[in-house]
């Protein structure tokens, strides 16, 4: 890693991800100064590639820290210990992950921008406070594109239309029917205010006419409890959220919010199925570092998520919480993430959704 000055002073980066260096051995040959050049840097390449296959542990007595914008047990927060646990394996370090809920994840994504940029201080986020949190509220603390530096996409986290079992309807039009002829007398759940779940469902009441009252909670949890209970009647989440209570019969299934039938349910027909052909809610999760992390920590960091992530045992893990892998590189999903910025900044323009 370069080092870094102050004054007249150097000193090593502490960067989180770096990786110890190892001197070659001395050849036990005569050699010119040419080839013990070579061989030099060629068994110093060698011996980085044995130690480092993934990045090493932080430096300085800091530990890496995962930050997730949302309470332990959502959805994300069972993708993030998937991919702690994944890297204490590959590197017998451990890595911790911090919940810091509030404002639909934008608390968090504030927390780290601000952040020392060493690679000890890792975000991984949802969708919504990366691309749709920053449409609608002047207050966030960050700039999506300028505040972070992408490091790969991890899972998709596809969204499911649900309702409780009192409501007498099994399909979409038929919701739509039993809404229509109850205008505002229906309330739907959402995670939290500009959460993908509470977008998704403001699109699908655009699209279809539908007029149900919003309340949000802070968290999966907490909407599927009072969804549960009859206190609201309708949501849209993911399937991390709703499988277990849907297997278990407290929450009927209507739709599927991908454009494909899910292998969650794949008897469930999708929105666009039902009327509604190129509706999507989906809520993809990224990692990413504060801006300013060194290039070489990013890659070597994008390298260790694309191993996890493309690991066989760690998609099962991330199947089995209702999440579809999704690896990528450094570069593709700063494309990803830049277009996705400029669609939902236009898409909310044109609904004219608001964050209440």
């Amino acid at each position: 890693m370069p080092a870094r000055r102050s004054g007249s002073t150097t000193t090593k980066s502490m960067v989180a991800w770096d990786c110890p260096r190892r001197r070659s051995r001395p050849s036990r040959h005569a050699r010119s100064s040419r080839e013990d050049h070579m061989l030099r840097r060629h068994f110093a390449a060698l011996s980085l590639a044995t130690l480092c296959p993934l990045p090493v542990a932080a430096q300085g007595n800091k530990v890496p820290r995962i930050v997730i914008g949302f309470p332990a047990g959502q959805g994300i927060d069972l993708v993030s210990r998937i991919v702690a646990d994944a890297m204490k394996e590959e590197v017998g370090e451990t890595v911790i992950v911090e919940n810091k809920p509030g404002q639909g994840g934008s608390i968090a994504l504030g927390q780290v921008a601000r952040a020392t940029p060493d690679g000890a201080t890792i975000l991984i986020s949802a969708m919504a406070a990366l691309v749709v949190a920053p449409h609608l509220y002047k207050n966030v603390t960050y700039d999506t594109l300028t505040s972070f530096a992408p490091v790969g996409r991890v899972v998709d986290m596809p969204m499911v239309l649900v309702v409780h079992p009192s409501l007498p309807v099994k399909t979409l039009p038929e919701l739509i029917d039993y809404v229509k002829a109850r205008p505002d007398k229906l309330s739907h759940s959402s995670s939290g205010n500009s959460t993908v779940s509470h977008i998704a469902m403001e699109e699908l009441k655009h699209a279809t006419g539908m007029k149900i009252l919003h309340v949000p909670y802070q968290g999966s949890a907490a909407a599927m409890n009072d969804l549960i209970a009859g206190n609201v009647q309708i949501a849209m989440d993911t399937v991390a959220a709703t499988q277990a209570h849907i297997k278990a019969g407290r929450l009927r299934l209507i739709s599927a919010g991908s454009l494909e039938r899910m292998p969650f349910f794949p008897d469930t027909p999708t929105i666009a199925e039902q009327g509604f052909p190129g509706f999507e809610a989906n809520a993809w999760i990224g990692m990413l570092l504060p801006a300013g992390t060194p290039r070489e920590t990013v890659d070597r960091l994008a390298t260790a998520l694309n191993k996890i992530v493309r690991t066989p045992a760690n998609q099962q893990k991330f199947m089995a919480v209702g999440a579809l892998p999704k690896p990528s590189t450094t570069a593709e999903f700063d494309a990803f993430l830049r277009a996705e910025y400029a669609r939902w900044g236009k898409a909310i323009a044109a609904s004219g959704i608001r964050a209440d």
